[in-house]
């Protein structure tokens, strides 16, 4: 049986002291990651683009663990506000260890409607906020010999939609960004992975899973047979973001109930 550091937490997944950022938290697929690993030990920052009220509510969830938590927002639409959003979490917990890249942009119309703003506005939150943010932690924890990135992906990477094109395209592309870094530095201590979920019920998926036809069309398409929860994106992520984790980078974990295979 593995060692334990604290009452709760398994010593490979010990994240006792560790400094974590989730973007997009204050709900979702980024909430349950944010209590995740809040659950392990880690502080963490809490980000949100206007649910200050959601942000809060997490930070206080978190804070009830035992840990430390500041509700920040920022919009990732503003390139500038990347780094001030990592200055205002560093300000109040220390340096960034973990960075968990989950805010997203989705826009989902007919390939041939896409309008330039939309497609300008889905590249700027989508990927170029993803690069500002690794620009404005990475150097540094690779300097400290300690680090952890997760980008959250999607299964639309192997099973593109017709209509989430520039999205589907945006999170191969997140992706690939990701498996660049891990090369360069893979003997840094700094681990590169993404997570990519497959259909999980959460708000913004909520309309299109209401529609009977659709989900029954999707569920077709998951060996597992059901849609999956926040919940189930967790336990890849503590496992990439912790010590037990310390020699993957450069992967994708599929958290799809096996679509991506099918």
């Amino acid at each position: 049986m593995a060692e334990r550091r604290g009452a709760n937490h398994w010593s490979r997944f010990d994240m006792t002291g560790r400094v974590a950022l989730v973007t997009g938290s204050s709900r979702g697929i980024g909430r349950a990651i944010a209590l995740g690993l809040a659950e392990c030990g880690a502080n963490v920052g809490v980000h949100c683009l206007s649910r200050v009220t959601e942000a809060n509510e997490v930070a206080k969830a978190i804070a009830a663990t035992g840990t430390r938590a500041v509700a920040a927002s920022a919009n990732l639409s503003n390139p500038l506000q990347c780094r001030q959003l990592v200055r205002a979490v560093e300000a109040d917990l220390g340096p960034i260890d973990i960075l968990v890249l989950n805010a997203s942009m989705e826009i989902r119309h007919d390939w041939t409607e896409v309008t330039d703003k939309e497609f300008d506005l889905q590249v700027t939150v989508d990927l170029k906020s993803s690069l500002k943010l690794l620009q404005a932690t990475v150097p540094a924890m690779a300097e400290r010999r300690w680090g952890r990135v997760v980008s959250i992906g999607s299964i639309q990477e192997a099973k593109p939609n017709p209509r989430l094109l520039i999205y589907a395209a945006l999170k191969s592309a997140q992706t690939n960004l990701l498996l660049n870094l891990a090369r360069q530095y893979a003997g840094s201590g700094v681990t590169f992975n993404n997570v990519a979920p497959g259909a999980i019920a959460t708000d913004r998926n909520a309309s299109v899973l209401s529609d009977t036809e659709y989900r029954t069309r999707v569920l077709s398409q998951i060996p597992a047979g059901r849609i999956g929860t926040p919940d189930d994106c967790v336990g890849a992520c503590q496992l990439l973001c912790s010590e037990a984790g310390s020699y993957i980078t450069g992967s994708t974990l599929f958290v799809d109930g096996g679509w991506h295979a099918a």
